[in-house]
């Protein structure tokens, strides 16, 4: 049986310039030519390793939540929910202003406009973004039965104001807000924590 000609790149290093260009692009404004010459392959060899540019989006998402936005499943297993707040949103400045890196969140600035075509990664991010503020859900529930939030406390409603805080922080970065005046800005709300 024949088989295929062996890849001539690195697939995993090809991903990590995928992830580049839709950081700083979004889905929608990352065509496919500036992804395969990112990437440094043939749009051939892109859906051979990959599939469509949807289905190497989703391994690229896949990959910035384990590698930039990592630091949520961390915040998650922190002892308290204060700590697992300040540990979200002190990673969304971290991850939104590094060097060397795009500014901004790609799970934000990707689904911000899209088109017709990008109806189904707006909807990917969506769920991604929720999954996220559910995981933060989940925790302050454990934690308003711990005791460790006063009862009248809405985790929901709580983990709402957190995300909404890390999304700012990420729309802030990637318009060119310094990371020190975003760190000021997370202590603020750190300050309207519930006691």
């Amino acid at each position: 049986m024949a088989r295929g000609r062996p890849r001539t790149f690195d697939a995993d290093q090809a991903l990590e310039k995928a992830l580049d260009v839709f950081w700083r692009q979004g889905y929608e404004g990352a065509a496919l030519s500036d992804l395969t010459e990112a990437m440094g392959i043939t749009k051939t060899s892109m859906y051979a390793a990959y599939g469509n540019k949807e289905e190497l989006f989703r391994k690229v998402l896949a990959r910035y939540g384990e590698g930039p936005a990592g630091y949520l499943s961390e915040a998650v297993r922190k002892p308290t929910a204060r700590a697992v707040a300040e540990h979200v949103l002190k990673g969304a400045v971290l991850a939104t202003t590094l060097p060397g890196r795009p500014t901004g969140c790609l799970g934000v600035q990707g689904a911000l406009a899209p088109g017709e075509p990008g109806g189904a990664v707006h909807k990917l991010l969506a769920e991604w973004r929720e999954q996220g503020e559910k995981q933060v859900r989940e925790r302050f529930e454990a934690a308003r039965a711990e005791g460790d939030l006063p009862p009248e406390v809405d985790p929901a409603a709580l983990a709402r104001y957190v995300f909404t805080v890390a999304y700012g922080v990420a729309v802030q970065a990637a318009g060119g807000v310094p990371r020190e005046h975003l760190r000021e800005t997370v202590e603020l709300a750190l300050r309207a924590w519930p006691s």
